[in-house]
């Protein structure tokens, strides 16, 4: 190896060397200027322990509006789809056109299907005449008849191949989903779309056993909503399930109309207002300790000086206070302030 490229080698590697130190130098700098959180640092919150609230006359139970109906809408046909008729976010209303499959060979297939039918028709005819003169024997006038019968299935099987190629809406509603696209190839219950009603909803509460007697089916109730804090919706009970949880708690079903007025949402929160002969004193919680939707409240537990998510059965709240059914001891001591910054396990210093 001569001297010339003894040399470029050399100078190669000490540029590579240069370059190394170089971007470690730049990591290092740009390491220091970024903020990393330490998971360790304990968080400072407010606490407070459950404690025993006088529930009046008129009190609530919270739960979760849901949609009135939610259905993924499947294909009929099968084939590749040619025309598209909505999109994500849409309104639609029943029987309105969605999608079309390509169905030129299923024309294709009915009018050899049609033709079937006639020449087979035909021969029927004829034949009806040979058995009168005695020409042919009644099984193979028979054998004619059978086989237009299968002709003429055969002609409304493939029609009603071709009405599955076109896919209509089974109800009015808002696609919330949108599973397929032009040109896409479907089969036989593939997803087209999540087409969701909330024309009405429903709003699902929880009720303990004490107070579900004060429910009766086709019942008007006052019902709320957090967003529209002084208006009161008229809804009515379409449900009670006849067994309750472990908890005693039993399931309710209150129908909602929505309007364009004061338009409601699935997802958000509700309550069912209701008037009581007595005052209910029971172990509580503030509402403002409450974490993630009231149909799965949780909230964070102090313990060893960590945060801990529980989950705990509602009962009765009155918009301040939610009742404790289950989960949640009087001893515990509940985060009411500063959740925000609180994740599972934290490290947490009370005030």
């Amino acid at each position: 190896m001569n001297r010339r490229v003894l040399t470029i080698l050399g100078i190669t590697l000490i540029l590579i060397i240069f370059s190394i130190i170089k971007l470690k130098s730049n990591k290092q700098k740009v390491d220091s200027k970024l903020y990393i959180h330490d998971t360790t640092t304990a968080i400072l919150v407010e606490v407070n322990k459950p404690t025993f609230h006088s529930f009046e006359n008129s009190f609530s139970f919270l739960g979760t509006f849901d949609p009135f109906r939610m259905n993924t809408i499947g294909s009929d046909g099968a084939g590749k789809i040619i025309k598209l008729g909505f999109q994500e976010g849409d309104k639609i209303s029943a029987g309105q056109f969605l999608a079309k499959i390509d169905d030129e060979m299923l024309t294709i297939q009915l009018e050899n299907a049609e033709i079937n039918v006639e020449g087979q028709r035909n021969d029927d005819t004829r034949n009806s005449n040979l058995i009168k003169d005695n020409v042919i024997s009644g099984v193979q006038s028979e054998k004619t008849k059978l086989a237009l019968k299968s002709a003429q299935t055969q002609v409304k099987q493939i029609k009603k191949q071709l009405k599955n190629a076109t896919i209509s809406a089974p109800f009015s509603g808002v696609v919330t989903k949108k599973m397929i696209d032009l040109g896409s190839v479907v089969n036989v219950g593939t997803p087209i779309l999540e087409l969701t009603d909330i024309s009405s909803l429903k709003l699902n509460i929880s009720v303990p056993e004490r107070d579900i007697l004060k429910f009766k089916v086709g019942q008007t109730v006052n019902v709320q909503a957090d967003v529209y804090a002084n208006k009161k919706f008229s809804g009515r009970v379409s449900n009670i399930t006849v067994k309750a949880d472990a908890s005693h708690n039993f399931k309710v079903e209150i129908t909602i109309a929505n309007s364009n007025e004061t338009p409601l949402m699935a997802g958000m929160y509700g309550s069912v207002l209701l008037q009581n002969s007595k005052t209910v004193n029971a172990l509580s919680i503030p509402r403002k300790a409450l974490l993630g939707s009231s149909k799965e409240p949780q909230v964070f537990v102090v313990k060893n000086g960590k945060a801990k998510r529980v989950s705990f059965t509602a009962g009765t709240s009155d918009g301040e206070f939610i009742e404790i059914i289950d989960g949640i001891s009087k001893n515990d001591i509940l985060i009411v302030k500063g959740q925000i910054n609180v994740q599972n396990n934290s490290n947490v210093i009370t005030k």
